[in-house]
């Protein structure tokens, strides 16, 4: 017998597209499943959008990035203490993307940060940006990161309710990433690339794997710490690999079920055509061209790090030279 491989797309520098111990245990999962939403699980089977199906007029989608610009030490007057947190860029954006018309950039928010547990942490202001103070929920390097996630969260979703209410047009909002936080956000999609959970017994989950791209699976509905309706898709793909080109979609758990199938359906029409190209970008095809797009140009709003860095180094040696040394305190 003669062994074989096949090599991943995904370029091995970033987490697998797909989590090879969550392949072997299909079977095995803690979230709640109603499988039987569009069809009943013993009839699921790959589903092709009619020859009716368009997809939406306008889609928007959103997507942010972040940086941890320096690490630091906070603390107080008259406090001998010091806590950690970090000096931190992230940026928003929507891109707009038309039927003839192509995809383009209509809004992009910078903001910068400085996220600490301590009560006395103040806005930093250094000759290259103004960081401004933000309370993490503790001390720890997780509990930092998950203050810092969660700001951009919610700066994603300022500038998209804020772009709908001056733009007035019947769209379709796509979100990089779980839907969660942004479940109350009207007409919006999450839009999951890579997968560390397998949610599905292991009869749908081969249903996952029959999928030819633009295909999808039936909805079903989720349940974690949230719930949510959820299908997958595969984008067109040269790969392989298990489950390659395969995304997830999330849906608000309140939706009814025809308006459920019809989005579902449209953004399989809609996704496909948008798909990566490995040539041009290492996460491709779950990574959209536009997002791909978005991406560099938020990355490039973030500013220089090298700059930032030492100009936050120039303003904590300017604020500290006359403070006597702080006892760190332990964040384990």
């Amino acid at each position: 017998m003669t062994a074989g491989f096949t090599v991943d797309a995904w370029d091995p520098s970033y987490s697998a597209a797909l989590d090879a111990e969550a392949l072997a245990e299909l079977d095995a999962t803690s979230a709640e499943l109603d499988l039987d939403v569009e069809l009943t699980a013993a009839r699921w089977r790959p589903i092709t959008p009619g020859p009716g199906v368009a997809p939406p007029e306008v889609l928007l989608i959103a997507d942010g990035v972040r940086r941890i610009d320096a690490r630091l030490w906070t603390y107080a007057d008259g406090d001998p203490t010091a806590l950690p947190g970090i000096a931190a860029s992230c940026a928003a954006g929507i891109v707009r993307c038309a039927s003839g018309a192509g995809a383009a950039p209509v809004a992009v928010e910078v903001s910068r940060s400085l996220f600490s547990a301590s009560p006395y942490a103040g806005d930093v202001v250094t000759t290259a940006a103004a960081y401004r103070a933000r309370r993490a929920p503790g001390p720890g390097a997780d509990e930092l990161t998950l203050a810092l996630q969660r700001h951009l969260t919610q700066l994603e979703v300022e500038l998209a309710v804020r772009h709908r209410a001056e733009a007035g047009e019947e769209d379709l909002l796509l979100v990089d990433g779980p839907l969660r936080g942004r479940t109350h956000l009207p007409r919006t999609v999450g839009y999951v690339k890579t997968h560390h959970t397998a949610y599905l017994p292991a009869p749908q989950a081969a249903t996952v794997s029959e999928l030819l791209p633009g295909q999808r699976t039936p909805v079903f509905l989720m349940g974690t710490s949230w719930r949510r309706h959820t299908w997958y898709l595969r984008l067109p793909t040269t790969s392989d690999m298990p489950w390659a080109g395969v995304v997830r979609c999330e849906a608000s758990a309140d939706l009814p079920l025809d308006d459920l199938v019809r989005l579902a359906d449209s953004l399989t029409r809609a996704l496909p055509p948008l798909a990566g190209v490995d040539y041009k970008d290492p996460r491709a095809p779950q990574n959209l061209v536009p997002i791909g797009g978005l991406e560099r140009l938020l990355r490039h709003r973030l500013g220089d790090a090298r700059l930032l860095y030492r100009a936050l180094r120039a303003a904590a040696h300017h604020q500290s030279r006359a403070t006597p040394p702080r006892t760190p305190v332990p964040t384990r």
